[in-house]
């Protein structure tokens, strides 16, 4: 009896954890190694995964999705916590650490799989990325306007194992070096108070 109470208990607070009181948010800012690498540090995320969406190939991998054939763009899902981080925050670093205002590009990475894309997942998060997308168009965060895709989610696939957490393992790789470790540094300098403690 103590141990099916136990396992009851556990239950309740993994579904507490990352059930209805969690919020999911799937983007596409680039390489998803970068922006994998800038969710894993904010308040308040309780998990994240890099994985492809927006496409019409089931299961695509990673080889098949850099042939731009498959309409899939690199993506995050985060599950987050929405009395700790809220939605629009989560848009604030997103629009922070890429350029939402290149097409299909970002940095020497060319092609639609690499397209800043906000896939929502309820009308209150498409609302909120369109008005987040107005207000900085409005106040000339950037010098070009916004080109991101905003579009109802329909389908995650995971990424291969070999993607997960690759800048924290892979940190010496020429790519992390060059590309994803100045993206980090620019999100711990200008987000440093939305940062998990250590």
């Amino acid at each position: 009896m103590r141990v099916l109470i136990f396992i009851l208990i556990s239950l309740t607070i993994t579904s507490n954890i990352m059930g209805k009181d969690m919020e999911k948010a799937t983007l596409g800012g680039g390489c998803f190694w970068c922006t994998e690498a800038v969710y894993l540090e904010l308040k308040g995320v309780v998990d994240v995964k890099p994985g492809y969406s927006g496409g019409d190939v089931k299961n695509p991998t990673y080889e098949q999705v850099c042939t731009k054939t498959t309409g899939h763009a690199e993506v995050i899902q985060i599950t987050f916590d929405p009395k700790v981080v809220s939605f629009t925050e989560i848009l604030e670093v997103f629009f922070m650490t890429h350029n939402p205002t290149t097409l299909n590009r970002q940095g020497n990475d060319v092609g639609p799989q690499y397209r800043s894309a906000i896939f929502y997942h309820s009308e209150k998060q498409r609302e909120t990325a369109e008005k987040v997308i107005q207000l900085f168009n409005k106040e000339q965060v950037y010098d070009n306007p916004i080109v991101t895709e905003v579009t109802e989610f329909e389908k995650f696939y995971p990424a291969e194992d070999y993607h997960v957490n690759y800048f924290a393992r892979n940190k010496n790789q020429g790519y992390c070096q060059f590309v994803v470790a100045p993206k980090m540094e620019k999100f711990r300098k200008i987000f440093k108070d939305k940062l998990k403690e250590k």
